[in-house]
Parts: C-alpha cells; structure tokens; sequence
C-alpha cells in the first residue's frame, strides 16, 4: 500500500537541498528519495522518516539543508497561487498581509503532510504559528534543539516574497517535548523598520 500523506513539495525540495549541500552523499539519500518515487509521487511516511532520522545525523547541516528545503517549498507554493491572489496580498496594508501571508503558510504546511496542521492565534494584533504532528519534529526521543527550522525557513521566505521581513524564534518543539511546535514570528515591511508585532502566541 502506498502512503499518500507526504506532499511532493517536501519531498522534491528536500531532494534539491540535499543535492546542493550535501552533494557527495545524494546517492545514500536517493535509496529513499528515488527519481522515479520523485517523478511519481510514490514517497511515503516511511522513506521520509528514514531520510530525516539519517540527516540528523548529518550535524550542522541538518539544519542547513532544513533550511534551504523550508526556501525552495515556500518559493513553489508562491508561484503556484494565482496571479489575482499574489497581486491581492500584495496590494494590502502591511499588518493585513503579514495575516494573508500566514494564511498561506498554513496551506504550506498542509501540502508537505496532510497529518499535521498549522494555526495562527492572534491577540491584539499578535499573533503566533502553532504547528501540530510537525512531521520533522516526531522523533523517538527528546533531543536538546527544536527540528523545526523547515517551516521556520518557509515562513521567513513566504513573508519576503510579499515584501515583508520576517524573524522567527521557535517557543517550543514537539521533538524536545513539548505538545506541539510554537513559533514566534516578528514581522515589518521590507522597506521599513517598524515592526509590525506578528510575535506571542499563547
């Protein structure tokens, strides 16, 4: 039976990163991350969390290539919104885009893996990006960093590419024990420098 709940975004950009920053050992990751799994759409859970456990292993540039593959999903989901969407978020005032942009995130993280889910708490004006079942973030037992920088990556990269600069802190992490994955996001126009308070989520 082939599991259909890892996106093909995650896994072609998660492809891309590695073949860039870990050139030399592409050939190991492909034995999961196969072409014509690629090509077909046939990578499941399994393989996934083989390459993930096996990158983590990797050091420093775990959280390069989370990195690089959190940029690359953000870019393909902006160019697959319409032209009518992108030009709308676009044209809104900074503090109404920084919220349509979060909205897109949240489809992000639902396109890389239908189990788990994002959700944006705002208060006055504040707000955070709640991320449960992260499937980066499942591992067995409780490591000492937070996995999450591939949506914190995407996150960052979403925001820019609708001209807003974007800093994110991740609160807690569900694979250094808490509940779920908690980010804080700081959010101002790419052309000014004040902040708009994306950030607090309780």
């Amino acid at each position: 039976m082939i599991e259909t709940s890892i996106g093909r975004l995650l896994v072609a950009s998660l492809h891309q990163s590695i073949a860039e920053i870990l050139p030399t050992r592409l050939d190991f990751y492909e034995e999961w991350l196969n072409p014509t799994g690629l090509r077909d759409g046939r990578i499941g859970l399994g393989p996934l969390a083989a390459v993930l456990s096996f990158l983590r292993l990797e050091g420093e540039a775990y959280q390069r290539v989370m990195a690089q593959a959190g940029e690359y999903t953000a870019e393909w989901v902006f160019a697959d919104l319409s032209g009518l969407t992108r030009g709308v978020i676009k044209a809104a005032p900074p503090g109404i885009r920084a919220r349509l942009v979060a909205r897109v995130a949240r489809s992000l993280v639902r396109r890389t893996c239908r189990t788990s889910r994002a959700g944006v708490r705002w208060r006055q004006g504040r707000g955070g990006v709640r991320i449960k079942a992260s499937i980066f973030c499942g591992v067995r037992q409780p490591v000492e960093a937070p996995l999450c920088e591939f949506y914190a990556a995407a996150i960052r990269r979403l925001m820019r590419l609708f001209s807003l600069d974007a800093s994110v802190e991740t609160e807690r992490c569900l694979a250094t024990g808490g509940a779920d994955c908690l980010m804080q996001v700081s959010v101002r126009p790419a052309d000014d420098g004040g902040t708009l308070g994306l950030a607090d989520a309780g």
